[in-house]
């Protein structure tokens, strides 16, 4: 069992550290966690204040408003889910000490990248590459 690495608020990944180092998979995995409960927590309230019910609007124009909001909202929410999912499959490629490599090439995505975008699966370039290859299908 590896003993529980303990973070100072101020840490943040360098590149003249081993990288996945336990400092920074345990960054990574505070990262994720906090920014999953805070996508949690926005849900169940969405979901609250949608089990309110909807109110009883007499103007058409006001009702329409409202639901327009709240299509919104949802698409909003299963965005978020979406997003839960790519951040606990984050969380088991950090368990599985594949996190921060590039799915494409193996090698390590920059700790910018990864502290910007936790989730990403490839790094800058092999992104870049599969952005343009899809453009190029897109397009034909």
């Amino acid at each position: 069992m590896k003993a529980e690495v303990i973070l100072d608020t101020e840490y943040r990944p360098a590149d003249d550290e081993p990288f996945m180092n336990d400092r920074q998979v345990e960054y990574f995995r505070n990262k994720l966690t906090e920014w999953k409960d805070t996508l949690l927590a926005d849900t169940r309230e969405t979901i609250e204040v949608m089990q309110e019910g909807t109110r009883n609007i007499p103007d058409v124009a006001d009702r329409a408003s409202e639901e327009t909001d709240r299509a919104l909202e949802l698409r909003t929410r299963d965005r978020q889910r979406k997003l839960v999912s790519k951040i606990d499959a984050a969380l088991r490629r950090l368990e599985e000490g594949s996190f921060g490599y590039c799915d494409e090439t193996g090698e390590p995505i920059s700790l910018k990248r990864l502290d910007a975008r936790p989730i990403a699966t490839l790094s800058l370039e092999a992104q870049e590459t599969h952005e343009r290859k899809e453009k190029v299908h897109r397009d034909s």
